[in-house]
């Protein structure tokens, strides 16, 4: 039995960030059919700065200190090959430009008008692939941000923060060949939006599946995995984008700064809050990863 509790719903509001961030991409496509690739490319890289302090610097140190080295990096690298075989059946979209679409409505012929239509029913079928690949996508980020927000409410909003960042590209790849094979602005809306709200389903999902009395350690191996569902993401998809939409050296610049805020939000925020939660009966770890209980 799923319980909506009001830590499933935190967990909700905080994964409709990744819907309305996929909105404001189509937003660039509705307003601008030639979209910023430079300023998206800056996008990804601060957002794969900020997956990557998360993953690395949070979620699969404290899967470490928490169970032990060797249970930790087993659940992270059990993320890893979770959302690798995902990505493998469903490779992340990218942005394919329009410029020699566009040149091809300037045929006035028949057999112009002939290859532009046949064109645009290819770019649809694209758009709809594209559109599917994307909702697949965002299940397991759904299920990383439910998981973070068991661990403690700076965790899921840093999570959802991270990958609101990451959405909006998706939301471009999706409105983009749907504008142009529908010329219909609120169609590009509309299936963009709808592509970003798979994510609140990963959320229903993990209530469904674990519930709010979950072991500690448990939940340590879980947000471990999310660790290594976000590395993948990030050195997978985010990155070679970063790359190609701004330049390797402009994209890694972002990518520090990224790290740097989240580090500094980390810093300015009392952090040690968020390993008190769902943890409240252990009390020491040994070095091979066993809990003592009080």
């Amino acid at each position: 039995m799923c319980l909506m509790d009001a830590q499933v719903l935190i967990a909700l509001a905080f994964s409709l960030l990744g819907g309305l961030s996929t909105s404001i991409g189509a937003l660039f496509v509705v307003i601008n059919k030639t979209p910023n690739l430079k300023m998206l490319g800056l996008l990804q890289g601060f957002a794969a700065g900020l997956m990557l302090s998360i993953s690395f610097l949070y979620l699969a140190h404290n899967a470490m200190n928490s169970i032990g080295f060797l249970k930790g990096n087993l659940w992270f690298f059990a993320g890893v090959i979770f959302f690798a075989i995902i990505a493998n059946f469903i490779p992340e979209p990218t942005i394919a430009p329009i410029s020699e679409v566009k040149g091809k409505k300037k045929l006035g012929d028949k057999a112009g008008k002939d290859i532009m239509k046949k064109h645009q029913q290819q770019v649809l079928f694209s758009g709809i692939i594209t559109a599917i690949g994307i909702s697949l996508h965002n299940f397991p980020e759904g299920m990383a941000v439910s998981l973070g927000s068991m661990k403690g409410l700076r965790v899921g909003l840093n999570l959802a923060l991270a990958i609101a960042l990451h959405n909006i590209p998706e939301g471009v790849a999706v409105a983009l060949p749907f504008y142009f094979a529908t010329q219909s602005k609120w169609q590009a809306f509309k299936l963009a939006t709808l592509s970003g709200f798979a994510e609140p389903l990963g959320i229903i999902i993990v209530a469904c599946l674990f519930p709010s009395s979950l072991s500690p350690e448990i939940l340590e191996g879980l947000l471990g995995s999310v660790g290594g569902v976000m590395a993948f993401l990030t050195l997978h998809e985010m990155l070679p984008l970063a790359f190609d939409y701004a330049g390797q050296k402009q994209a890694v610049k972002a990518v520090f700064f990224g790290m740097a805020s989240m580090s500094a939000r980390c810093g300015l925020g009392n952090t040690s809050l968020d390993l008190k939660v769902k943890l409240p009966s252990i009390s020491r770890f040994d070095l091979h990863g066993h809990m003592s209980l009080k």
